[in-house]
């Protein structure tokens, strides 16, 4: 079953806050092979003027994970997660992620296309502060094949 067209242009509710902890922020570093000092050590951090450890470029990708459960939950949609393929990822940044920030992210389904008889899904979560300051954009492209 294809995804449903319907949904392009469809925003789901802002996510709960995800509160970004320093040891989580270590743990994504050490997983991607971050190796650089603002990744590991608050004084090195701070030392480059940041008020804690800066999480690695790619890490907003466990904030936007509350996103993608908003898109599967929806039966509108018509993602079946067991057909997905993962066609791209993009980040635009406002500002680095540091461990203390309390992020929110918004998505919206930005594009649905049938290719091929598989169909793709571009959605953008915008990630902002808990006082509304826009933080980065995840953009993400998900394909989810069709039948055999």
């Amino acid at each position: 079953m294809p995804v449903n067209p319907a949904i392009a242009g469809r925003t789901y509710p802002p996510t709960a806050p995800y509160l970004v902890g320093r040891e989580k922020v270590r743990e994504f570093a050490r997983a991607v092979f971050a190796t650089h000092p603002t990744h590991l050590d608050p004084e090195v951090a701070r030392a480059a003027g940041y008020a804690d450890v800066v999480a690695p470029t790619t890490f907003p990708i466990v904030v936007t994970a509350a996103t993608l459960d908003q898109l599967l939950s929806d039966e509108e949609a018509g993602v079946d997660f067991t057909r997905v393929v993962h066609g791209d990822q993009r980040f635009t940044y406002s500002r680095p992620i540091v461990a203390g920030d309390e992020l929110v992210a918004t998505m919206t389904i930005a594009s649905v296309k049938s290719i091929g008889g598989h169909s793709m899904v571009t959605s953008e979560s915008s990630i902002s502060d808990t006082s509304g300051a826009h933080v980065v954009t995840a953009t993400s492209t998900l394909v989810v094949r069709g039948d055999e």
